[in-house]
């Protein structure tokens, strides 16, 4: 089976979030329809994260469901995790904690994940609107590594 990998970052807080909302169903569910099989990695870090997860949960259920997972990739296991893990199960398809950053420094470890993510994607999705951060950090990482990307953000940085 041809597994298409995505993944997706952005700054913790952003504008115009109907906007990309739209871009992010549209793109999401072009994917569903014309890829053998959809691996969505997201992070956990912030409204874009969050957003990201839920537009994916819901173009599975109204476009197709068989065919994708949604993958939390965490960088190291955290309390919050641990404390509620059952229910962030039910949530996502698939939890993994990252090799590579779980056994860095804490500071790192975030940058670390986001490195790791950029690398196992196809494609990766941006929503970065500023050039600071560790979003832009990845923008960056990914504009070096070549690797095909979007940035979804209003107004965004040039590429």
């Amino acid at each position: 089976m041809k597994v298409f990998t995505v993944s997706f970052f952005g700054h913790r807080g952003f504008h115009d979030a109907s906007a990309v909302e739209r871009m992010l169903e549209k793109i999401i569910c072009e994917w569903l329809r014309q890829k053998e099989y959809v691996e969505f990695l997201v992070g956990r870090d912030g409204e874009f994260d969050l957003l990201v997860a839920s537009t994916v949960r819901r173009c599975k259920h109204t476009v197709r469901n068989d065919n994708s997972s949604l993958v939390w990739v965490l960088p190291y296991s955290t309390a919050e995790y641990q404390n509620n893990e059952a229910a962030f199960r039910a949530y996502y398809d698939e939890i993994e904690i990252c090799e590579r950053s779980e056994a860095s420094h804490y500071k790192a470890a975030f940058q670390v994940r986001n490195k790791s993510m950029v690398d196992r994607a196809d494609f990766v999705v941006f929503c970065v609107e500023h050039s600071s951060g560790g979003a832009y950090q990845t923008l960056r990482y990914a504009q070096k590594q070549d690797k095909p990307l979007m940035n979804l953000a209003p107004g965004s940085l040039s590429m």
